[in-house]
């Protein structure tokens, strides 16, 4: 019997969730993501010093106030980073907006115009860009603004059913609902006893949104997110994408045990209606979930932190 992971690829996309580029080459997914987390390890990486000093020269010449080069910089860091992952991979890589301006729908959108010229520049075509932004209120109303200029977009930090209902309406490519934060936070605040990836309330809600955007037609793309273990991975099998980490991918590669497929979209069965949500509707809806709010929040917090600590590490070069 071949691999789980082999397995997992006859029937979901699997996205490579790191900037490693030695671990993509070795698990050849079909895309890559990375943030500001991502991109901070990779700036430790001894392959990486020579194109983070060359992103600091660029964003020298492009002139503007210190802070704005610090920006930049990070900016061309991304991209070029993006930029040799696309060497490698067939697909597309996402690359994620200054998490600082996740309440920040205008800023948003010109960043992420900034963000795909510099890969046009670089000779990448923006069908092989998603931009990510966090799945705030801000944030989504950007990427529905980034659909209609041509620019496809990744939500990422969604934990609510409330924010995939809004992703949807507003036509965005693919949101990442993340799974293991949301066990995290149960295992945190409640007396909650996982026994297996069925039992978990993060892959019980990437399942849930997946069924309601079958069941309703959406054509946004469902890419789980941010797993803790391969039972999660495995009680997902069938979702349209998964983006996993190199331990994960490894895990999976080394298991020749049966994958069997659970979710598929001839088998969609929702409980929820078709809706839109207002803005006060949303905010409500978001509000009244403690757990998504309090991750939402962390997940912001936790990449701006890193975003801040990549920019000292740029200034110090």
């Amino acid at each position: 019997m071949t691999d789980k992971l082999s397995q997992l690829k006859t029937m979901t996309d699997v996205v490579a969730d790191t900037g490693d580029i030695e671990a993509i080459r070795r698990f050849t997914p079909m895309d890559a993501t990375t943030n500001p987390s991502l991109l901070l390890k990779a700036a430790a990486l001894p392959h990486y010093q020579d194109i983070l000093l060359k992103a600091k020269e660029r964003a020298h010449s492009d002139g503007g106030s210190s802070s704005e080069q610090l920006a930049a910089c990070c900016d061309h860091f991304a991209v070029a980073v993006g930029t040799e992952i696309l060497d490698i991979v067939p697909g597309r890589v996402s690359t994620e907006v200054d998490a600082r301006l996740s309440f920040d729908r205008e800023a948003t959108i010109a960043r992420a115009h900034r963000l795909i010229a510099l890969y046009e520049e670089a000779g990448i075509s923006r069908d092989r860009i998603l931009i990510k932004t966090a799945s705030t209120w801000e944030g989504i109303s950007a990427a529905r603004q980034l659909e209609k200029d041509g620019i496809q977009c990744n939500l990422t930090l969604l934990f609510g059913f409330a924010q995939a209902q809004a992703c949807a309406d507003a036509g965005v490519f693919l949101i990442s609902p993340f799974v293991g934060r949301i066990l995290d936070w149960y295992k945190a605040n409640t007396d909650l006893v996982v026994s297996s990836g069925e039992d978990d309330p993060g892959v019980q809600s990437v399942r849930r949104i997946y069924d309601y955007y079958k069941q309703h037609e959406y054509a946004t793309v469902v890419m789980g997110a941010s797993f803790r273990n391969c039972g999660e991975i495995e009680a997902l099998a069938g979702c349209d994408r998964l983006t996993i980490s190199p331990a994960l991918l490894e895990e999976l590669a080394n298991d020749h045990g049966d994958l069997p497929q659970k979710l598929s979209s001839d088998n969609a069965n929702s409980e929820d209606a078709k809706s839109t949500l207002s803005e006060a509707s949303f905010r409500l809806a978001v509000n009244e979930d403690a757990m998504a709010t309090e991750k939402l929040a962390e997940g912001i917090r936790n990449f701006v932190a890193d975003q801040r600590r990549l920019e000292t590490l740029v200034s110090e070069l």
